[in-house]
């Protein structure tokens, strides 16, 4: 089964189509913006091995300096970035591939050692610090631009380097006497050596991936003890010096460490660790061919769901907690900063969809779509603004007046903005999938998400293509033609949505039901119907989080879209809507807008006499405590305005900003 990071080549998208505007914005506006920044940042040239400025910054979190990911920065954007020239060429971002090529062949060290921080900075601490210094994670992400540039340019100057490498860390980790028995405290490097073993066949490649993810964990793993006691100790640190991100000393939760996978009961720590590990230990399953019943894959479904049912916000985002960047106990999703938290990495979300996808190759549901879906379209394009050239890290979904909702023009830590770039180079591998059987003559197809577009798959001298038209996720009709030679069998599965009440094909196709969330669409059906339309009507819906968040709010959703409320239609507010009340009983209308200057099309919103204010009368002393101040109900808000979350803090205004109102009491 191949990758979507693969599979992503037989697929074209066309117009009327979000996904092809967002991706038109990636190649035209995108790829050049931040490869500026990479440059003007110094992690274009930090693979010349030169001394640059910012590697005297002291630590923004001790002990990881601040420039330690830019390995990863420079690998993602060559990802994504050849993952686009695949569709359009151009010669700027060529030639700017070509130059970081030749200057990380020009890095590496004599014996296979590939890393800035650790060549230029602190050569003596190679793999000294496995738990914090992200050495592994790094090596990943080149592993998957390598991948990348190979696939595009048909050679192996980046690849090459990068074996090399690999074979370096297989001496070095291991069970063996003379190997260290660590593991990454950041995973990446277990999925993309899994995707290098489909490419190179070699059985090490695959045998280092499954020892990191058996070994991680494991609380007697190096001389009797948790290894990265073991190189703390090494290191000379005391029992009590653990970076303030920690929650505990040794909360090892923070690295997906605290136990190994198959014993974990619940999903904790730092939410897009959890994601990158849990998505490679899905394809780990999916290759040894595990059955459901076995510890593993068990528990990836255990986990999964204490996710999904416990801590996964209305928008697909994840991560309550800010001091770690990950999972608070379960039901606890607040908001925003002054209820207590509300991180929602851009990253997390995107490693939400990662993992559904390696779900679903292991079993073919509609929940993993649903919720590969509500990730998208709700905290991933959230993370992008409609210029291509702003970005977000956190996506609370209520501000404050310490944590506005704004964008920047980059980060530190900039993980999030090339991991959207290369998401939507490669997103048509999560749309859908095939499979085609020569011998039997055979084609399947599952359709997981929706637009406008077309796959087109060989089978020997044959082609069959499969295309969708629609406006999704605005309009409900999904159109599909399929070209298929007259001796190939045909079969289509069309995700039915979870949030689709209803939904209706023509012509009429009588005596089939959905399976787990998948209608199959029968192959003598197909030969007489090549041309048929399904429609999910699209009505706006009052959604909840649950009643143990003890939330006690409602926000509005159509189709996959999550709404919120802003300042820029709404610029009387002045408490970040926190004493604005809902009716869920009100009316609703809807609205195409295809000319406001957020330049893009989009439905909007509006709730008629179904919003009100609370007054507050009093103030707290210790007279009149808080609990006996008294609210009193305001004149009803004629018109409140709603538009998809993603696009919030796209056209100025205060900053003011909110998903969930509070339900009228």
């Amino acid at each position: 089964m191949a990758y979507p990071q693969t599979s992503f080549q037989n697929t074209t998208f066309s117009s009327p189509s979000l996904i092809d505007r967002k991706r038109e914005t990636v190649y035209s506006k995108t790829l050049l913006y931040q490869l500026k920044v990479l440059k003007e940042t110094g992690r274009y040239d930090a693979f010349k091995l030169k001394w640059h400025k910012s590697y005297d910054d002291p630590p923004d979190v001790w002990p990881v300096p601040n420039h330690l990911f830019w390995d990863s920065d420079v690998a993602k954007w060559i990802e994504g970035a050849c993952y686009f020239l695949s569709w359009k060429e151009n010669e700027e971002i060529d030639a700017a591939i070509k130059e970081l090529t030749e200057m990380i062949r020009s890095a590496q060290k004599d014996d296979g050692y590939l890393n800035i921080h650790f060549t230029v900075v602190d050569p003596k601490g190679r793999f000294s610090n496995l738990r914090d210094l992200h050495e592994l994670y790094n090596a990943g992400h080149l592993i998957e631009a390598a991948l990348a540039h190979n696939q595009y340019y048909k050679n192996d100057l980046l690849l090459e380097p990068i074996l090399k490498y690999v074979d370096l860390l297989c001496k070095t980790f291991g069970p063996g006497a003379d190997q260290k028995h660590g593991y990454p405290g950041h995973p990446e490097i277990e999925l993309a050596l899994l995707r290098l073993y489909h490419v190179t066949k070699d059985p090490k490649h695959f045998d280092l991936a499954k020892y990191f993810l058996d070994e991680r964990g494991n609380p007697t793993g190096q001389d009797g003890r948790h290894y990265y006691e073991v190189e703390a100790a090494a290191r000379g640190e005391g029992e009590h010096e653990t970076p303030a991100y920690y929650t505990k000393n040794n909360a090892y939760s923070y690295q997906q460490a605290h136990e190994p996978i198959a014993e974990q009961d619940t999903i904790e720590g730092h939410s897009v660790r959890a994601m990158y590990l849990l998505t490679a230990a899905a394809d780990l399953a999916r290759l040894e061919s595990q059955k459901p019943e076995a510890p593993l894959r068990t528990a990836i479904s255990r986990l999964w769901s204490n996710m999904v049912e416990k801590k996964m916000y209305l928008t697909g985002g994840i991560g309550a907690i800010k001091q770690f960047e990950g999972f608070g106990i379960d039901y606890f999703l607040p908001q925003g900063t002054d209820e207590g938290g509300c991180y929602a990495e851009t990253c997390a979300a995107i490693g939400v969809m990662m993992m559904a996808e390696r779900l679903l190759q292991l079993d073919l549901d509609g929940h993993y779509s649903d919720i590969m879906e509500l990730c998208f379209y709700n905290a991933v394009l959230t993370g992008m603004s409609t210029s291509g050239e702003q970005f977000t890290y956190v996506n609370q979904l209520a501000s404050t007046d310490t944590d506005l909702s704004k964008r920047a023009e980059w980060f530190t830590c900039a993980c999030c903005p090339p991991n959207v770039t290369r998401l939507l180079g490669y997103i048509g591998g999560y749309l859908w999938t095939s499979k085609v059987d020569e011998d039997k003559k055979s084609a399947e197809f599952n359709v997981h998400m929706y637009s406008a577009a077309t796959m087109i798959v060989s089978m020997g001298e044959s082609k069959v293509e499969l295309e969708q038209k629609s406006n999704w996720p605005w309009e409900s009709d999904v159109g599909f033609k399929l070209k298929c030679p007259e001796e190939i069998t045909a079969t289509i599965r069309l995700h039915i949505p979870g949030w689709a009440k209803e939904w209706e094909i023509s012509p009429k196709l009588d005596q089939v039901e959905p399976k787990k969330g998948y209608l199959t669409i029968p192959s003598d059906w197909l030969k007489k119907n090549p041309s048929f339309r399904i429609s999910f009507p699209m009505k706006t819906r009052i959604i909840s989080p649950h009643p143990y968040t003890n939330q006690n709010v409602v926000a509005l959703a159509r189709g996959p879209i999550i709404y919120c409320v802003e300042d820029a239609d709404n610029p009387w507010v002045q408490d970040h809507f926190k004493t604005l009340y809902f009716d869920p009983a009100g009316t609703v209308s809807e609205r195409l807008v295809t000319d406001d200057e957020l330049g893009e099309p989009y439905v909007a919103l509006t709730a008629h006499n179904a919003a009100s204010f609370l007054a507050i009368d009093g103030t707290a002393s210790p007279d009149l405590p808080v609990a006996c101040i008294t609210t009193k109900k305001q004149p009803s808000v004629a018109e409140l305005h709603f538009i998809p979350y993603y696009l919030r803090s796209n056209r100025g205004g205060k900053g003011h900003m909110r998903v969930g109102l509070r339900k009228k009491i």
